[in-house]
């Protein structure tokens, strides 16, 4: 099987410092990739290079046999993107927002307006498709931002703390509709700092820190080398410090006789 991502000595520096250095990556169709890293680890750096917001970066990437620099629009229209934080019209209802989305991608106006009302529905919204999204809670913000994403029906969908505002029922479908979506052969890129999650949905795990790879593999072949959850081999490799003394630390500061 051919890999529909091929990442080669990606690097990328902003006024001198790197933030990305030499990364390597093959990612194959139908597999969930849980791409996760301390923060300025590069993740995003990662993800807007490869949905083509960053066009400056060294390196090659390839998307389906197409090189990113030379075909970005053709990319973009295989990519669905879901930020944890977007800019979105609020101003706008559900139905006028995805039927903006959906033209982009240049979808029937019949298509447009099947589609956004079962993936509504399927959140919940469907009393709200003509409400104003200026009085949604976050989570009603985001559940609308993760159908925008996806309605265009993306080969590859890149999903950046997605779970961000949503409720407990909505968590436990999005993580389902990741299965559907890898069930259909889609590539699914899953960044998080949600270790539980990452754990429990990914195929395979690739591990960034300081602009580097430094770990990539199952759930099962990272056990084998640093630790027994996820949570404890993010710390052990990604931390110089033990976190239950940091936390001590913490609240000592509670113990301050000054303030007694």
């Amino acid at each position: 099987m051919q890999p529909i991502i091929t990442i080669r000595n990606l690097g990328k520096q902003y006024d001198k410092k790197t933030v990305l250095s030499n990364i390597n990556l093959d990612i194959y169709p139908g597999q969930i990739i849980g791409y996760i890293g301390p923060n300025g680890a590069g993740k995003s750096t990662t993800v807007k290079i490869l949905t083509g917001i960053i066009q400056d970066f060294i390196g090659d990437v390839t998307v389906a046999g197409k090189n990113l620099r030379e075909n970005v629009l053709d990319i973009k229209k295989m990519i669905g993107y879901i930020p944890e934080l977007a800019e979105m019209y609020d101003l706008l209802t559900p139905r006028e927002y995805l039927s903006f989305i959906g033209k982009l991608y240049h979808l029937p106006d019949h298509m447009i307006e099947e589609r956004s009302g079962k993936m509504l529905a399927s959140f919940g919204l469907s009393d709200s498709i003509n409400q104003r999204m200026d009085s949604f809670s976050k989570g009603m913000k985001q559940k609308v931002l993760i159908i925008s994403g996806l309605m265009h029906n993306p080969d590859i969908v890149i999903l950046d703390e997605p779970l961000s505002g949503l409720d407990a029922n909505a968590v436990i479908m999005i993580k389902e509709l990741m299965q559907v979506l890898k069930q259909e052969g889609k590539t699914i890129f899953y960044c998080s700092h949600m270790m539980d999650v990452v754990e429990k949905v990914s195929d395979r795990i690739v591990l960034i820190d300081k602009g580097n790879i430094i770990a990539d593999g199952t759930i099962e072949q990272l056990r084998q080398t640093a630790g027994d959850s996820l949570e404890k081999i993010f710390s052990r490799l990604t931390s110089n410090s033990d976190q239950v003394e940091n936390a001590d630390a913490f609240a000592s500061a509670f113990n301050d006789k000054t303030n007694n």
